[in-house]
């Protein structure tokens, strides 16, 4: 990803359901995002922050219809995707809701359907930028409320939490008003001040 300010969170609380259909369709169910649910960012006792997706957020970026596409870990070819009309995204009390059937004759699908029947592709996860969000801190650590979000997709994944932290950085670095350079300044004089280095 190229775009400093595009973020990647994955949702570990919502399992993935697969559906086949006697090898014509295989129908893919789950959530991207939970609603409510507190996320760590980085480490807590260094310079990490909580975070939240608020309920509501996507709604700006489904009624703008954003073009949204089905990843393999946020790579690669779409599997699907929302201006095709084969990926539908919805949202509901819980979070972001994500359904789609896949071929299974797509090379693609091939390389993950053993994976995600195994349940070692188990977890769903987004892109995004952040278009309105909030921070407090004032508790023992920062929490960043995201209530709004423009959607760039929405991929069944591994683990890409380093990923989401290492973009998130840059992001909050830019919501306090700074670079990604003072950020960096001020967690390494903290760490320095803490006797971290």
């Amino acid at each position: 990803m190229s775009d400093p300010t595009r973020e990647v969170r994955y949702c570990a609380v919502a399992p993935i359901e697969l559906r086949e259909d006697n090898g014509q369709a295989l129908a893919v169910t789950g959530y991207a995002a939970v609603f409510g649910e507190r996320t760590a960012i980085g480490p807590l006792d260094r310079w990490g922050w909580e975070e939240v997706v608020e309920a509501g957020a996507f709604s700006a970026a489904l009624d703008r219809r954003d073009d949204v596409t089905f990843l393999i870990d946020h790579e690669g070819l779409p599997l699907a995707r929302t201006s095709s009309g084969t990926l539908m995204l919805s949202q509901d009390q819980r979070g972001l809701r994500v359904e789609t059937e896949l071929d299974p004759q797509d090379p693609d699908v091939q390389r993950i359907l053993p994976k995600m029947r195994r349940g070692d592709l188990s977890k769903m996860s987004f892109a995004f930028i952040a278009e309105k969000e909030t921070w407090d801190e004032s508790g023992d650590h920062p929490l960043r409320s995201i209530g709004s979000v423009r959607l760039f997709d929405v991929s069944i994944v591994t683990d890409p939490a380093y990923q989401g932290t290492e973009i998130g950085l840059r992001s909050k670095a830019a919501a306090l008003g700074g670079g990604a350079q003072l950020c960096r300044r001020r967690m390494q004089m903290r760490g320095r001040l803490s006797g971290l280095r």
